[in-house]
């Protein structure tokens, strides 16, 4: 295994560990993307969810008890798909944060990785990747919507996911899925429980995305600080809401120099 760095510094030696995570910080702001990179400069931190964090542990703890046994979850029945969790001996790792599925792009030196939730395998033996997602409404998710645009985040966290897989040398379903748990607010009381509804998303991926936005992603690590970027909604000035607010917080700064001037 290499030496790695999280952070990057222009010829160094040491692989950068670059995670889906910030693969999708750099689609969403360059800016936020480079100064995390080139100066550890973090955006402000957001409260951990540990009730989705805790339906992601039980959801693991229950497809084991299928996958121990080699048959397919009632949910993948309810669903009529003909496959059952799958076994491998680094499964542990990749779900770990930490580690994860992992890919050595060389011509960059970046250890592309991202820790998944589950893999199943069908019946023509192609690996499936799975996510698990949760949430509280009304009524049951039951599909990936265009709107809100953060389903579209879950879209490339999948697609990335299979690249990896394929990017190990494994034969990979262009579907993939999402187990999704909806905690339903519309029970009369709370009883101490929860009641969710759980259901079953299929997703068909794309990759051809992926490396083009690696090469862009080393191309923003080798120039300058990007500019800011314009906002079309008149509302706020720049598109990233963590650059609009810095950018508000200098201007009120300034401003208020000004005026004890």
């Amino acid at each position: 295994m290499p030496r790695t760095t999280w952070t990057y510094t222009i010829g160094q030696k040491q692989t950068l560990k670059l995670s889906r995570s910030r693969l999708e910080l750099f689609r969403e702001c360059s800016r936020c993307f480079w100064l995390l990179l080139r100066h550890n400069i973090k955006r402000p931190s957001m409260p951990g969810f540990t009730l989705n964090q805790a339906v992601d542990h039980l959801l693991k703890k229950e497809f084991d008890i299928y996958r121990s046994q080699a048959k397919p979850h009632p949910l993948m029945a309810k669903h009529k798909l003909s496959a059952v969790p799958y076994k491998h001996e680094k499964l542990d790792d990749w779900r770990d944060s930490f580690k994860g599925l992992e890919y050595l792009n060389e011509g960059y030196n970046f250890l592309i990785f991202g820790g998944i939730d589950d893999v199943w395998i069908n019946e023509d033996e192609e690996l499936l990747i799975v996510d698990y997602k949760s949430t509280a409404r009304d009524e049951p998710v039951v599909e990936l919507y265009e709107t809100p645009s953060y389903h579209d985040s879950y879209r490339r966290q999948l697609e990335i996911y299979q690249w990896l897989l394929a990017k190990n040398g494994f034969k990979v379903s262009p579907k993939a899925y999402i187990v999704y748990a909806t905690g339903l607010r519309s029970k009369d009381r709370f009883s101490n429980k929860i009641s969710f509804s759980l259901n079953l998303i299929e997703h068909q991926g794309q990759t051809d995305w992926i490396e083009p936005l690696i090469d862009d992603a080393y191309a923003c690590l080798q120039a300058d600080i990007p500019s800011l970027k314009k906002s079309s909604n008149k509302d706020t000035q720049f598109d990233c809401e963590h650059c609009n607010y810095v950018w508000q917080r200098m201007s009120y700064r300034q401003l208020a120099i000004k005026k004890k001037e």
